[in-house]
């Protein structure tokens, strides 16, 4: 069973009144609104709904006012009756808007549902267009859409703009259909029904926002216009001109610049503008939005953008340098000036005009900016130029070694060397092996061309750095070394032809240009360490006399293996300190360190007036060794001649050895009786078939050997069988004899090859020791013979 019970009683006038409209949703967290309507009234209630029955969340939902009544709204001019319609975006969504018909007009706002007190916001009432009103042509009914509200007269159904209150549809029906009755909306699908007495009609709308930008724009309401013409550019650039008009007039000129950038306006003419009102951050601000929207095929543009931008920061730079009360202003622009420097969006248009901004920071004469951008399009060789052309040589050096590109380390140096020296060739030794030394190697040249100690030192300190830390083997790089240490270090000269080897093919050096090079500086000792390494012992001995007899003595000493030769540079040493020297203990000094030379063999290098006194001793040494060779002679001799008996007399015994087989003897190798073909019998006792010899000999052979026997195998096999017993026959092989070899000549060749020794006891057998026992390429087939 159904029962009803009175809510609520809404008064008007002093009296209850009857109900027009009613409308009831649910709003966020739980809480609900009702919106009743009199005849003059609009009623709010407002509160927390009970979620069990509905007919006990309106009882809690009313009893809220039961001791004051709750907000309303009352116009003076009455129809008889109201109507209520609500506009809701979307099924089961809460609704957007309301549109109240009463005696006074249309009561329209929006409905939000979050605000405490009441739903109603942002309320304005239009009045009913001319010939629509109490009395004669009174409205019928009222449906809200989105940006419309259309009301129903007797005759016709008329659209009003929401936004600004005008007609914009009349629509008349004809009196064959009766009057009109009412009109609603369903909210489902969004048709309108409108019906008379005799036909119902279906209102369907379309793109009912395709117009709104415009009532939006001549509102100055700009960013509803954008919204609602998106998807038209053509709508959107007429929205964003007039919105950039309008801030421009109210002097918001960085907010017009941005809009003027979106817009495709004459260019010209926007950029006039504000030069005209001497807005020189708005005009980069709207030549940074027209850079940035730029395609990648529009380089010119681009190049004259970022040129004119450069110059506006330049400009506003320059004139806020000197003024100390805008240094904050200074620096917030110096900043937003290197930002747009090293933006990466703009870093393809930079590079492309770079030789142009280069030329404009110069002509302003800023030096920071000029480095700072030239570091950013990574044109250091730019910023090393021009610390070199002011002299600025350390900064320069600063910036090679902070990017360390070889390639600007070889342009620089010839100039840097010049006038820092100590620190560029630190430079270059932090480097390492990042650079090729022959390349510096012409800066180095014309540094030391000077031939100050300080330039040939610094020219050797980095060679050096080159030879013994990095291990460079490049001939030019020790070349020139060598010849630095002639010039200006001789002492460290020959310590480092001692150290690089006494080997010609481990230097590195070119030994012909050495040996010019120390001759030419007066350099003997590195001059004879060099003739050493070329192994000119003769030209290394004469010049080391010059020099100093002991060196003179190692260098003799040196070729040990020529006897002769050492032999003859001993007696150069012993002439020189006979003749020149005049020095008789000397020389039986100099006799007495080499074993090869002889007192007969130093004697005629000294004068005829020298007494023999001198050398007694050494002559009796000569004697006694000579006397001891003799017998030593003799001693050999007589172990030759018991030796050589001994070996007639073994040859004597071998003559006189012979062997027995027996019938029952078998081969050694295919264990088959000896006798039944052509066999060898060794003095060991090992029996072979002629064939199984031959078969076991050839795999140990030599491969020229193997030929050797194949040869001899083919030429027995070609030659005539022996014959016996007639003229003819022995004719016949003295011919052939006279030919070639003999046949009894070829098996005696083959026998040596053969039977030179027993396959088993002799070498063959001993150099065979590392042969497997199966054959390699057998031992699958042996291996699964055993499985």
């Amino acid at each position: 069973d159904l029962y009803f019970r009175p809510l609520y009683v809404l008064n008007e006038e002093g009296g209850p009144a009857p109900v027009c409209s009613l409308e009831a949703e649910r709003g966020p967290d739980g809480r609900g609104f009702v919106i009743a309507t009199t005849r003059q009234r609009l009623f709010q209630f407002i509160g927390r709904a009970v979620e069990d029955t509905e007919a006990q969340g309106f009882a809690g939902l009313f009893a809220a006012y039961t001791d004051h009544p709750p907000p309303f709204r009352e116009f003076p001019s009455n129809l008889g009756y109201s109507e209520l319609a609500f506009y809701t975006p979307k099924l089961r969504s809460a609704p957007r808007a309301f549109a109240w018909m009463m005696g006074d007009g249309v009561l329209y706002g929006s409905l939000d549902c979050g605000r405490p007190d009441s739903l109603l916001s942002e309320e304005r009432v239009w009045e009913y267009p001319a010939g629509v009103g109490p009395g004669a042509n009174p409205p019928l009914a009222i449906v809200l859409t989105q940006f419309h509200f259309l009301l129903l007269l007797a005759d016709r159904v008329e659209a009003v703009c929401t936004l600004t209150g005008q007609v914009v549809l009349r629509d008349h029906f004809l009196e064959k259909f009766g009057p009109l009755r009412h009109m609603v909306k369903d909210s489902s699908t969004g048709h309108l029904w409108a019906y008379t007495e005799r036909a119902v009609f279906r209102y369907h709308v379309q793109r009912e926002a395709r117009d709104v930008w415009r009532t939006y724009l001549d509102m100055n309401r700009f960013d509803l216009a954008k919204e609602y013409c998106r998807e038209r550019p053509d709508c959107l650039d007429t929205v964003l001109a007039r919105e950039a008009d309008f801030c421009f007039r109210q002097h918001r000129y960085l907010e017009s610049a941005r809009c003027y950038a979106l817009t495709q306006s004459y260019f010209e003419e926007i950029a006039l503008k504000f030069l005209e009102a001497r807005q020189e951050e708005a005009l980069a601000e709207f030549l940074q939005r027209k850079l940035a929207g730029l395609k990648p095929t529009e380089r010119t543009q681009a190049t004259l953008l970022t040129t004119w931008l450069t110059e506006l920061y330049l400009s506003r730079l320059g004139a806020l340098q000197g003024d100390p009360d805008a240094l904050t202003l200074y620096r917030d622009t110096r900043e937003c000036f290197r930002t747009f420097l090293s933006s990466p969006r703009h870093k393809e248009w930079l590079f492309a005009s770079r030789a142009s901004i280069h030329e404009l920071l110069a002509s302003h004469g800023d030096t920071e900016h000029m480095v700072y951008f030239a570091v950013i399009m990574q044109d250091y060789e730019r910023v090393v130029a021009y610390h070199c052309q002011h002299e600025a040589y350390e900064e320069a050096l600063a910036v090679l070694a902070r990017h360390r590109d070889p390639q600007l380390f070889y342009k620089f140096s010839p100039i840097l060397i010049r006038h820092i020296p100590r620190q560029l060739v630190d430079a270059w030794i932090e480097m390492g092996s990042r650079l090729d030394a022959r390349q510096l190697i012409p800066a180095l040249v014309n540094y030391s061309q000077g031939g100050e100690a300080q330039q040939v030192s610094q020219a050797i300190r980095y060679m050096e750095f080159c030879v013994n830390v990095l291990g460079e083997t490049e001939q030019a790089i020790h070349n020139y070394l060598l010849s630095l240490y002639a010039r200006g270090q001789p002492a460290s000269l020959l310590a480092y032809l001692e150290q690089a080897g006494a080997s010609p093919h481990r230097v590195h050096y070119d030994l012909k240009y050495a040996l010019r090079l120390c001759a030419e500086h007066g350099h003997h000792r590195a001059c004879v360490h060099v003739y050493k390494v070329l192994e000119l012992y003769e030209e290394a001995v004469d010049l080391a006399l010059q020099v100093d007899v002991d060196l003179a003595k190692q260098c003799a000493d040196l070729p040990e293996e020529d006897e002769e030769l050492r032999k003859k540079l001993w007696l150069k040493i012993a002439r020189h300190v006979v003749q020149e020297e005049e020095d008789v203990q000397t020389a039986m000094a100099c006799l007495a360190s080499c074993p090869l030379l002889k007192i007969e063999d130093v004697l005629p290098f000294f004068p005829d007036f020298v007494t023999i006194d001198h050398f007694k001793e050494a002559i009796c040494s000569s004697l006694k060794a000579y006397n001891h060779h003799i017998q030593e002679l003799q001693r050999e001799m007589e172990e030759a001649t018991a030796s050589a008996q001994r070996i007639r007399r073994d040859l004597q015994e071998l003559r006189g050895r012979y062997g027995t087989v027996e019938p029952q003897d078998k081969c050694s190798t295919c264990d088959f009786p000896l006798l039944n073909r052509p066999f060898y019998l060794f003095l060991c006792g090992h029996m072979f078939h002629a064939d199984c010899l031959l078969q076991a000999v050839r795999p140990g052979l030599p491969a020229y050997k193997q030929a050797r026997l194949e040869e001899l195998q083919r030429k027995l096999g070609a030659a005539p069988p022996p014959t016996k017993g007639s003229v003819k026959a022995k004719e016949a092989e003295a011919g052939a004899a006279a030919v070639g070899p003999s046949r009894e000549q070829l098996k005696a060749d083959l026998d040596e090859l053969v039977a030179a020794e027993c396959v088993y006891c002799g070498e063959l057998m001993i150099r065979s020791i590392d042969r497997p026992f199966i054959d390699p390429q057998r031992y699958e087939e042996e291996h699964l013979s055993w499985l």
